[in-house]
Parts: C-alpha cells; structure tokens; sequence
C-alpha cells in the first residue's frame, strides 16, 4: 500500500458566504484541502490514470461556489470534504476556508478533518 497526501493550497473564489447583510453578494474565500489517498502500489507509469487527479477537486468546489452559496463556513468545509472523500481512494480529508475580507486586520475561517 502507498500513502500519499494530495494538496490543493490557495483555490480563490468569489462565492456567497455568510449570514450578514453585507455577504449576501459574492465574496472572495480561499480553500484549502489535504487529501491522504491510498494506492495499492506507488504509481510507476508515471501516468495520471494510475493518481487522484485534482482537477476533480477543483472543478467541484468551483461549482459549489458557483452554486446558490452557503451560510456557513463549517457547512462549505463539509461540502468540500463530502467531494474529496466521493473517491473511494482517499481516506482523510482536511479542508480550510478562509474568508479573508471580512475584517480590516484579520482573516477568518474554519477547518475540519474527516476520515473514512
């Protein structure tokens, strides 16, 4: 078995986030997801079919933020890992979301980790 950590560090968006007056127009987040996936053995092919391509995770949290909007961060975070852990090969998730506009001096966010 091989053990991996898949990172997709910094995804900006603009989405609809929160439950104040003022987010209820699209605001910039930034995800953040580690992923551990397991392969039966260490890719030797050097070939994408053989890893997770993190597109998938990408293009999916793209459309969540496409979507109608959350009105809580945990509740974006669980969405985000609920996608990652849709393939069967990855069996920790740790999603980040960070809302960094809110506050003129700081950023705020949440983080969560599941496993399979």
């Amino acid at each position: 078995m091989a053990e991996f950590t898949t990172i997709l560090k910094g995804l900006e968006v603009m989405m609809r986030l929160g439950i104040h007056p003022q987010e209820a127009v699209p605001q910039r987040v930034i995800l953040s997801v580690w992923m551990t996936v397991d392969y039966p053995d260490p890719p030797r092919a050097d070939r994408i079919a053989e890893v997770l391509d993190y597109d998938f995770v990408r293009d999916g949290i793209v459309a969540l933020a496409d979507g109608a909007g959350f009105d809580l961060q945990e509740t974006l975070v669980e969405a985000v890992a609920a996608l990652c852990l849709s393939d069967p090969r990855v069996r920790r998730v740790r999603v980040r979301s960070m809302k960094p506009d809110i506050y003129p001096d700081a950023g705020v966010g949440c983080e969560i980790v599941r496993t399979r």
